[in-house]
């Protein structure tokens, strides 16, 4: 299946590849410790003076060299060579890597790899380093809980913290301005029965309201955005997270998935969208042939090169109006393998992730600042982007993607969700669907 290179970073679990990608080196220590096991490191904030190389294992590009340029400037005696592997290999290459005798000493942060390498002590537990920079404050503590899991790697939200965050993504509602004011509506709309409301103007006015992907991510993204404003976000941000009992066999779930049901039926979300690609969708809102996407903040450079000024952003609004509260997304984030003989400058590079100088790298990068008060001189769509992304981030309202919430989630929601859509699958099939997955990992 082809993907988009933000839909890849989401798509975590199902990574598959071959060992043909495995050249990765580092620095050789020691065996592995006991999980998240640091009583041997003297923890410090302070960057050696001597020169100091590092290797890092990454799949993203950007922002991670970018980041990498941005860190050596300030500390030109470190080294940081990067190694890059593409996104279909990376889970069952970083594993293999960073159970070996020479790991990488930082490597891009991936869910499907944790639950083997956290439980093997692989990677650090960074609660030390955490505490003496301040990271509580430093980064918003949605970007924090995330990054923390149980020792099985099985719960999130909890237990300790093994990475940190490198750059941040958002889920919303891009749409075409000049067809929204020629459908009748001169403003974005503040609440969830405005934007349907919205919806069913444009299709009057013989527009294709919303543009949707659903051959890959594209049609769960919709699903997503509507999970995250129909009710109480409590019971998914547990069931995301593998909390004990968790269900999305819940109202609120049922409600997300009969109003998708409900806006295939009014022609909103048109029955092609199963045969049609992210890039496709994306492509065919930025050449004007639709009113509405609902997709990330990775495709805003897109968008504004060909809408320029007449494409604007919101978040998916709730049924009643203010500020959106709650909003899917993700970050880049990075390990620290438990192998590294330079422990204290691989946790600078991860300090300097949430420093105002990695903020405006983020943001050039087409990412939102880890630092969401960081002024990083937004304009135009991506100032939308971040002047919606900012409060709900600091208010802790940024949850995970669906597919986190267990390994094979994503092979459950694309083709789920395609069920929806074309009438063959039923709003409790759906649900019952992603709660076997969601079992079958966590245990019912």
């Amino acid at each position: 299946m082809r993907m988009t290179a933000p839909a890849r970073r989401r798509a975590a679990f199902v990574a598959l590849g071959t060992a043909s990608a495995l050249a990765l080196t580092g620095c050789a220590g020691s065996s592995s410790p006991d999980a998240g096991a640091t009583k041997n490191i003297d923890v410090s904030t302070t960057v050696p003076s001597e020169p100091v190389t590092l290797t890092m294992a990454y799949t993203d590009d950007p922002p991670t060299k970018a980041l990498i340029a941005g860190f050596t400037k300030k500390h030109p005696n470190v080294t940081i060579k990067p190694q890059q592997t593409q996104f279909k290999d990376y889970v069952k290459s970083i594993k293999l890597s960073m159970s070996s005798g020479a790991p990488p000493d930082i490597a891009q942060y991936n869910p499907g790899a944790m639950n083997s390498l956290v439980p093997a002590g692989l990677v650090l537990n960074l609660d030390q380093w955490a505490k003496a920079y301040g990271w509580d404050t430093k980064f918003p503590k949605s970007s924090l809980e995330v990054l923390s899991s149980d020792k099985t790697a099985k719960q999130f939200g909890t237990g300790s913290l093994y990475a940190a965050p490198g750059a941040m993504s958002v889920l919303g509602v891009f749409y075409n301005k000049s067809l929204l004011s020629k459908a009748g509506v001169k403003e974005a709309p503040r609440t969830l029965a405005e934007f349907e409301a919205a919806m069913q103007k444009a299709k009057g006015a013989g527009q294709a309201p919303l543009s949707v992907g659903g051959l890959e991510v594209g049609g769960f993204q919709v699903w997503n955005a509507l999970l995250n404003v129909t009710g109480d976000v409590s019971a998914y941000r547990s069931w995301v997270y593998g909390q004990p009992k968790a269900t999305i066999e819940t109202p609120d779930a049922r409600k997300a998935t009969q109003t998708l049901i409900d806006w295939v039926k009014k022609g909103y979300i048109p029955p092609s969208s199963n045969a049609t690609a992210d890039t496709d969708a994306q492509a065919d809102f930025a050449n004007g042939k639709n009113t509405f996407i609902i997709t990330g903040n990775w495709t805003a450079a897109k968008m504004e090169s060909k809408l320029k000024d007449n494409v604007g952003f919101f978040l998916l609004p709730s049924a009643t109006a203010g500020p959106p509260s709650v909003a899917s997304g993700a970050s880049v984030a990075y390990a620290i393998s438990s192998k590294t003989k330079h422990p204290n400058v691989a946790a600078a590079f991860l300090d300097y992730l949430g420093s105002p100088e990695a903020a405006k790298i983020q943001f050039e990068t087409g990412f939102m600042p880890v630092d969401p008060k960081a002024d990083v001189g937004a304009q135009g769509l991506r100032g939308e982007i971040a002047a919606a992304f900012g409060p709900v981030s600091q208010q802790n309202g940024i949850v995970p993607f669906p597919d986190f919430a267990s390994p094979g989630m994503i092979d459950k929601l694309t083709p789920g969700v395609q069920g929806l859509i074309s009438s063959k699958m039923t709003t409790d099939g759906f649900l019952s669907s992603l709660q076997k997955s969601w079992d079958g990992h966590h245990g019912s």
